[in-house]
């Protein structure tokens, strides 16, 4: 996976502003990717995300369009943004339209507005 630096700026997405997204229910035209290792997410989940974890990227990536749609808002998280930046760089270069890194990751949401969920 690699990242061009030419590219636009990566849209993102507040901790806050994904809490009041998902309040009632996730909505129909929302993708949700968490790009965490299986043992992360063990440790600390949100529901309704899809996991395609960055180590096992070469056994999902040429399947890509069956599990996202590319046109579909997508929403990325991992521990702390940094993969999961680096995986919204690649959707868009898939050609995914509404791609959008969710800033600090479930640490954030942990600390900000899930305290239920494990910090770690």
């Amino acid at each position: 996976m690699s990242q061009n630096n030419s590219e636009k700026p990566l849209l993102e997405i507040t901790v806050e502003e994904l809490a009041t997204r998902l309040v009632d229910r996730i909505p129909e035209n929302l993708q949700l990717v968490d790009v965490r290792e299986p043992t992360e997410v063990e440790i600390a989940y949100i529901k309704g995300f899809k996991v395609l974890p960055l180590s096992k990227f070469l056994e999902w990536s040429d399947q890509i369009y069956v599990f996202l749609d590319s046109d579909q808002e997508t929403l990325v998280l991992c521990h702390h943004g940094i993969r999961s930046a680096q995986m919204c760089q690649w959707l868009k270069n898939q050609g995914f339209t509404n791609v959008k890194n969710i800033l600090g990751g479930i640490d954030a949401y942990s600390l900000l507005i899930d305290q239920t969920i494990p910090r770690y």
